[in-house]
């Protein structure tokens, strides 16, 4: 895979100063929903696991245990950069890859786990994303996607700053109305063939002074040319309504609850069953 990589899908989240950070505080909290998806997959020692789209860090580390040091862990990424910061703190058993997770160039059938986290919610084009998968994982592995819903992300008590940027949010990504890309996952992994498909929707609740508190308006900053390009929030209007939102977010009274993070795995059929 050498080169540099080319790339699918419409990825509109900018590599700007803090994106590494939010990206690891953003696995930090889902962290522990993310292992309990994981221990109702029955990662075990020994596997080999690709975890695709996998930006700076991605799972590697919670499977990189978990598989211990018979096993493998691959992560992926199109953005070098985050490559090289994620080699920088590999474990020994794992390997990062500089590429496309659409079209990965890497073997058929040749993991026991294929793992997808925020691409297919965010880049698009899921049903080209899941045949990737499908295709990289052997016979009785699994396919494990974490996609996100925004329906759910919703703050208490409202206000207009949070709510111009949750639509902006909403506006950069793919969403197709009563029929969210994160939920199409489950019936595209059926048509897919998998076995014993699983469906956890979970909700992460956040309160004024959780690590997560910054959640949206650190994002929006990260798709500022996107929001701006696409007119979904004024050039001019930009920094105050990310200021609005954070002033709202630091009172001890306001809370809100995350996008739902759609946890969708199954198994691939084995020979003869």
């Amino acid at each position: 895979m050498g080169g540099t990589p080319t790339r699918t899908g419409d990825y509109t989240i900018e590599r700007r100063l803090g994106e590494v950070e939010r990206l690891h505080l953003q696995g930090e909290v889902l962290a522990a929903e993310t292992g309990q998806m994981l221990d109702r997959i029955g990662v075990r020692p020994g596997w080999s696991c690709l975890d695709l789209g996998c930006g700076p860090r991605g799972i590697t580390r919670e499977l990189s245990r978990r598989v211990g040091p018979e096993g493998r862990v691959t992560g992926l990424d199109f953005d070098e950069t985050f490559v090289e910061i994620a080699r920088a703190e590999a474990a020994a058993n794992t390997t990062f890859l500089a590429g496309d997770a659409y079209a990965t160039g890497l073997p058929d059938a040749g993991f026991d786990l294929v793992h997808v986290r925020f691409l297919a919610s965010t880049a698009g084009q899921p049903e080209r994303l899941v045949a990737e998968a499908l295709r990289l994982a052997r016979p009785g592995g699994v396919v494990a996607f974490q996609e996100a819903d925004f329906l759910t992300l919703n703050c208490y008590p409202p206000h207009p700053a949070w709510k111009a940027l949750r639509d902006a949010l909403a506006g950069c990504f793919p969403q197709t109305g009563e029929d969210p890309t994160a939920q199409r996952i489950f019936r595209l992994l059926r048509q897919g063939g998998l076995r014993e498909v699983e469906y956890r929707p979970v909700l992460v609740g956040v309160r004024s002074g959780d690590p997560w508190q910054d959640y949206l308006p650190a994002t929006i900053e990260s798709l500022r040319g996107a929001v701006i390009a696409r007119g979904l929030i004024a050039e001019a209007m930009f920094d105050r309504q990310l200021a609005e939102c954070r002033r709202h977010l630091a009172e001890a009274g306001t809370v809100f609850t995350s996008y739902t993070i759609v946890q969708t795995w199954g198994r691939v059929a084995a020979p003869g069953t």
